[in-house]
């Protein structure tokens, strides 16, 4: 059908319409009171659902990142919980997170949803956990959603019972582990009553956008999918756009930089971190504030490795900046990182960004000068060249972009590409699932 471009409606036509007359089908309006002016007012918010996300030592830090992230844009309140003894929780790939507060703290507490992250031995860690296992199993018996990716449905549902009569799914090498009295399916996600389950890191934004959905209606999962700049298929390779194409070399293990700040956005920095050290290179994590801790744009609390003072003496083959909003500013704002990057690219070393980071951090400071590259699509015209701003990963010579969260998983996997070979790439893609 072709598309129709209405003229404005004229300005008499406007006038005649009033302010509180509903503009709704007949069928509609009869199942609506009058309208009065006293009693209008805007239209309430959904209550927020209360979430439960147990993390502990050798947790898959992507799959716990991802849920909490994408259900705190939803609107969720999202308790982040530690099964150990302490806050914090060495998680896999020497990813260190900071939770809210004890298991023990919350096992009084009544939730909407309780989902279990990935990983081992994480996911032995939290079906060792009784506290935990007690919780889950109230919740269940009460009619509460429950979900679990990765090695967690067969090492903790499977265990506890909470899969028997189920169709579930889980990481493709746990799935004989299943319980027997479960139906194992290979969905990427699979929904069975009040348990969702899925597969494995690459399959965790679809993961927690149907826990979106089962709480809050499709509707909302679509509005949160929205700006993530989701793929738009799972069965086909991912892509770079490359022009002035130069071998990434690096004697040895590659050296990577990831600066990370207040207001940087959690899922693009851990998938970053995750994938590039599953690559065997060797990352630095590094805050630009005044402390190790930071806290993400969706208040995940990461420990960074080393502080940016101490990271500045040493050299990188690539340094890579994760998005957010707040996190693109920070790194605009130091001086001193502003100064290693321009260092950087004079002397035609790799260097990167997604999100907002190309616009709000590279842009400004010349260092896209002359250069193709992509932003988050809001960001976009805030880049002086927008031609190849519609492609979800752009490599010009030494210099990688990307545009959010839903982007993250192929940037990260193109950097990879670009220092190991598309063959390393695609079987790191294929162990994550994605």
């Amino acid at each position: 059908m072709a598309t129709r471009h209405l003229a404005p409606l004229p300005l008499p036509l406007f006038k005649s319409l009033s302010p509180l007359k509903p503009l709704l089908p007949p069928r509609t309006q009869t199942l609506l009171p009058p309208l009065r002016s006293s009693s209008i007012s805007p239209m309430a918010s959904p209550p927020s659902k209360k979430v439960l996300v147990p993390i502990a030592n050798g947790t898959e830090p992507m799959e716990a990142v991802i849920t909490i992230d994408v259900l705190r844009r939803a609107g969720s309140d999202v308790t982040v919980a530690s099964v150990e003894k302490d806050l914090r929780v060495d998680a896999c790939w020497g990813i260190k997170l900071v939770a809210d507060a004890l298991v023990s703290d919350c096992a009084d507490s009544a939730f909407d949803l309780i989902s279990l992250p990935g990983g081992m031995p994480g996911s032995a860690n939290l079906k060792d956990c009784k506290v935990l296992e007690n919780m889950v199993k109230k919740h269940a018996e009460k009619g509460g959603l429950y979900a679990a990716i990765c090695a967690a449905p067969a090492v903790a549902l499977g265990s506890w019972g909470l899969l028997n009569g189920l169709k579930a799914t889980c990481y493709p090498s746990f799935m004989e582990k299943l319980p027997s009295e479960a139906t194992a399916v290979e969905s990427r996600v699979q929904v069975d009553g009040k348990a969702v389950t899925s597969r494995g890191a690459g399959t965790a934004i679809e993961f927690s956008l149907i826990l979106v959905e089962k709480l809050y209606g499709k509707d909302k999962a679509d509005e949160v999918a929205g700006p993530m700049v989701m793929r738009p298929q799972h069965d086909v390779e991912f892509v770079l756009r490359e022009l002035n194409s130069v071998e990434w070399k690096c004697n040895g293990a590659p050296k990577i930089l990831v600066p990370v700040a207040n207001g940087s956005e959690e899922m693009e920095a851990v998938i970053i971190i995750d994938v590039l050290r599953r690559a065997k290179a060797d990352v630095t994590v590094a805050s630009v504030e005044d402390k190790l801790e930071i806290v993400a744009s969706r208040k995940v609390k990461l420990l960074a490795d080393m502080l940016l003072d101490d990271a500045l003496k040493m050299q990188y083959d690539l340094i890579v900046l994760p998005g957010g909003l707040g996190g693109a500013q920070a790194f605009s704002n130091s001086e001193k990182l502003i100064a290693l990057l321009k260092k950087q690219a004079e002397s035609n070393k790799l260097y990167g960004a997604i999100c907002a980071s190309p616009a709000i951090a590279l842009e400004p400071h010349g260092l896209l000068k002359g250069k193709k590259a992509t932003a988050y699509p809001a960001m976009c015209n805030k880049l002086a060249d927008q031609s190849d701003c519609e492609n979800r990963v752009v490599v010009d010579s030494n210099l990688i972009t990307s545009r959010g969260p839903g982007t993250a998983m192929e940037f990260s996997l193109g950097i990879v590409e670009k220092l190991f070979g598309r063959e390393k790439a695609l079987n790191l893609a294929k162990t994550l699932v994605f």
